[in-house]
C-alpha cells in the first residue's frame, strides 16, 4: 500500500461545539403551526372533543340563568308570605334543583369524556414525537454528536417531550371551554342586561393589556428555562459518566462551580418565567374585583328602579365570575402555551437537523467483497474550510495487515472514520473492491467491516447478549466459539452465571481489560471481510496482550486489516507499516525495514523502551499517547 498527503490541525474528532448560552425565543406562531400539523392526525377525536366541550359548558352556562329563576321564586314567596298574599312555591322549586343537579351531572359526565379522548391524543403524540427522535437519530450524521452532549439529546427526549404531553392534554380542552364559556356568558350577560354587561366589560381591554406584557416578557424565559434545562442535564450526564475520572483528577471543584453556573442561569430564567406566570392570576383577580364592584353599584342602581328581579342579580354575578374565570384561564394557558411552545420548538430543531447525505439511488450491491481498498487524492477537513487531510492516496490489497502509526493528530482514527463513512471526504474517492463507497447504503457497506475500538461499548445485557450483538442471528454455539477464539471464554466461566450474568449498566461488574476482550469476541463473531482494529488490546495486560495478538493473527488471515495503534510492539508482524506525521506518510515498510531505516518511526519505536537499564524490563511496551 502506498500513502501520500497532507494534513493540518489536531484532533481526531472534529471539533467540540460549545455549549450555547440561553436562545431567544423563534417564532411562537411557527412552532404551533407545525404542532398543529401532527394535532391534524386527530382530526375526529378533536371534533368529538369540542362538541364534548361544547356540551359540557352549555351545561354549565345554563345554571346559574336557572338557579336565578329558583332565587326568584323563593324571594318572591318569602315577599308574599310576609304581606299574606301567598306562600313559598316549594314544588317548583324543587323541579329546578332537580334540574340544576342533572345539568351538572350531565357537564361532569362530558368532561369526563373530554378529558378521556385528549389523554389519550397527547400521550400519542409523544409516542410520536419520541418515536420520530429515535429515527432521527439514527439517520444524523455523526458530526452532530461530535458537537453535542448526550445530556442535551436527552433532554430533547424526554423533558421537553413530557413538556408538550403534559400541556397539550389539559391546554387544548381549556382553550375550548374557555372560549365557549366567555361566548356562552357574554350572551347570557346580555339577555339579563345589555347596561350591566357593558358595564362589565370595560375590563377586557385592560386584560387584554395585561396579558400582552407579561406574555411577552415571559415567553423568552420559558424557552431559556428549556435550553438551560438541557445544559444542566448534559453536565450531569458527562460528569456522572466519567466520575472516576473526575475524582482522580480532583475536578470536582470544577465539576460543581460549572454545575452551579449552569444552575444558577437556570434557576434565574425559571424564577422570572413563574415569577411573571404567577404575578397572572393576582392581577387578573384584582382586575375582576374592579368589574364585580362596577356590577354590584349598577345592579343595585337597577334594582332600586325595579328593572330587574333579585334573582336576576344573583344569575349576574354568578355570570361574572364565570367571565372573569375563563378569561383568567385563557391568561394562564397563554403562558403554559408558552412552555408547550419552547419544548415543542426544540424537539422540532432536533427533527430538523442536517441529516446524513442520502444514499444513492440505484446502490452497488455485492454478495462478497474481497477487500480491495483504494484511497483516491481523498481532502478531508471536519471543517471544510480547515481541511484535516489534504491530499492522501494509496491502495490496500485484499488480505494485507496494514498498521497506521503516528503521534496525536497525524489523522489516522480520521481514517478510520472516513472508511466507515461516520464522514464522507470533501474531494477524491475512497473505493472497495473498485467502487465508490459513497455508491454502497451505509448499512451494506459497513456489513463489510468489523471494528475494534479504543472505547469499549458495553450495554445492560448478559454477556451472551452483548457478544451476539456482533451477529443477532448467531446461535448460542457461535457466540461461544468466538468467545474462545478471542479468550474470552476462561474468564466468562469464571464469573457468576456464566455467559448469562448481566453487565451492569455502568459496566462496574467486569473489568476494563475483560470488556475490551468482549468486544474483541463480538467483532470475531461478526466474521467481517475488512478489519478496523483501533489499539484494541490497549486496556490489556501483557500477558493478556500476547494471547490476544495470537488470536487476532488468526482472526486477520485472508482479511484486509487496519491496525491503528500506539502500543508499537503489536504490530510488528504486519506486512506494511504506514508512518504518519501530520497527515503525511512519511516512512512505510515493514517492522524490520523501518527500524533499520533508523527514521521517524525507529524513533517513535525506541522512545517506547528506552528506560534506565537498572528498573527497565527487557521489552516491556509501554504506551504512546491516545489518538
Amino acid at each position: 500500500m502506498m500513502m501520500h498527503g497532507r494534513s493540518r490541525g489536531s484532533g481526531e474528532g472534529g471539533p467540540m461545539a460549545a455549549m450555547r448560552k440561553g436562545d431567544t425565543a423563534q417564532n411562537f406562531k411557527q412552532t404551533m403551526r407545525k404542532l398543529a400539523s401532527y394535532l391534524a392526525a386527530y382530526k375526529i377525536k378533536l371534533i368529538v372533543v369540542a362538541i364534548f366541550a361544547v356540551a359540557s359548558t352549555v351545561f354549565n352556562i345554563v345554571g346559574p340563568k336557572v338557579l336565578g329563576n329558583a332565587t326568584t321564586a323563593l324571594f318572591e314567596g318569602v315577599m308574599a308570605e310576609i304581606s299574606g298574599t301567598g306562600s313559598i312555591d316549594f314544588d317548583y322549586i324543587g323541579r329546578i334543583l332537580l334540574i340544576m343537579l342533572v345539568l351538572y351531572i350531565l357537564s361532569a359526565l362530558f368532561a369526563y369524556v373530554m378529558g378521556w379522548i385528549m389523554a389519550g391524543v397527547s400521550t400519542d403524540i409523544s409516542y410520536r414525537f419520541r418515536q420520530a427522535i429515535s429515527q432521527k437519530i439514527n439517520r444524523m450524521p455523526l458530526s452532530y454528536f461530535d458537537r453535542t452532549t448526550q445530556g442535551e439529546v436527552l433532554s430533547r427526549i424526554t423533558n421537553d417531550v413530557d413538556t408538550v404531553n403534559q400541556t397539550l392534554s389539559q391546554s387544548l380542552t381549556q382553550i375550548i371551554t374557555s372560549t365557549i364559556t366567555v361566548v356562552g356568558v357574554l350572551v347570557m350577560m346580555f339577555s339579563i342586561s345589555w347596561l350591566m354587561t357593558l358595564v362589565s366589560l370595560i375590563i377586557i381591554p385592560l386584560t387584554l393589556i395585561v396579558v400582552s406584557v407579561i406574555v411577552r416578557r415571559s415567553q423568552v424565559y420559558f424557552k431559556d428555562q428549556q435550553d438551560y434545562l438541557g445544559h444542566v442535564n448534559g453536565h450531569v450526564e458527562e460528569m456522572f459518566g466519567g466520575h472516576r475520572v473526575m475524582k482522580a483528577f480532583n475536578g470536582e471543584a470544577r465539576s460543581i462551580e460549572k454545575f452551579e453556573d449552569y444552575n444558577d442561569t437556570l434557576y434565574s430564567v425559571a424564577w422570572r418565567s413563574q415569577f411573571l406566570s404567577g404575578l397572572m392570576m393576582p392581577i387578573m383577580t384584582f382586575i375582576g374585583n374592579l368589574g364585580y364592584v362596577a356590577v354590584v353599584v349598577v345592579g343595585g342602581y337597577l334594582t332600586v328602579r325595579n328593572t330587574i328581579s333579585v334573582g336576576d342579580i344573583q344569575a349576574f354575578i354568578q355570570y361574572v365570575r364565570n367571565f372573569n374565570m375563563p378569561l383568567t384561564q385563557l391568561a394562564n394557558i397563554s403562558n403554559v402555551l408558552q412552555q408547550t411552545a419552547a419544548a415543542a420548538e426544540r424537539v422540532f430543531e432536533f427533527l430538523e437537523e442536517p441529516e446524513e447525505v442520502k444514499e444513492v439511488e440505484n446502490p452497488v450491491a455485492l454478495e462478497s467483497v474481497s477487500g480491495h481498498v483504494e484511497f483516491r487524492n481523498v481532502r478531508f477537513g471536519y471543517d471544510p474550510e480547515k481541511p484535516v487531510i489534504y491530499n492522501l492516496s494509496g491502495e490496500a490489497k485484499p488480505g494485507q495487515k496494514v498498521a497506521i502509526v503516528g503521534p496525536t493528530g497525524a489523522g489516522k482514527t480520521t481514517i478510520v472514520k472516513l472508511l466507515m463513512r461516520f464522514y464522507d471526504v470533501n474531494d477524491g474517492a475512497i473505493l472497495v473492491d473498485g467502487h465508490d463507497i459513497r455508491d454502497f447504503r451505509r448499512q451494506d457497506l459497513r456489513r463489510w467491516f468489523g471494528m475494534v475500538l479504543q472505547d469499549t461499548w458495553l450495554y445492560n445485557d448478559t454477556i451472551m447478549e452483548n457478544i451476539r450483538y456482533g451477529r443477532p442471528e448467531a446461535s448460542d454455539a457461535e457466540v461461544e466459539a468466538a468467545a474462545q477464539a478471542a479468550h474470552v471464554d476462561h474468564f466468562v466461566h469464571t464469573l457468576p452465571d456464566g455467559y448469562q450474568m448481566v453487565i451492569n449498566e455502568e459496566t462496574t461488574n467486569i473489568s476494563q481489560g475483560q470488556m475490551q476482550l468482549l468486544t474483541i469476541a463480538r467483532a470475531v463473531l461478526a466474521d467481517p471481510k475488512i478489519l478496523i482494529l483501533d489499539e484494541a488490546t490497549s486496556s490489556v495486560d501483557t500477558r493478556t496482550e500476547v494471547l490476544i495478538q495470537q488470536a487476532m493473527d488468526r482472526l486477520m488471515e485472508g482479511r484486509t486489516s487496519f491496525i491503528i495503534a500506539h502500543r508499537l510492539s503489536t504490530i510488528r508482524n504486519a506486512d506494511l507499516i504506514l508512518v504518519m506525521r501530520e497527515g503525511d506518510i512519511v516512512e512505510q515498510g515493514t517492522h524490520e525495514e523501518l527500524l533499520k531505516r533508523g527514521e521517524f518511526y525507529a524513533e517513535l519505536y525506541n522512545s517506547q523502551f528506552e528506560r534506565p537499564e537498572e528498573d527497565a524490563p527487557e521489552h516491556m511496551p509501554e504506551p504512546m499517547p491516545a489518538d
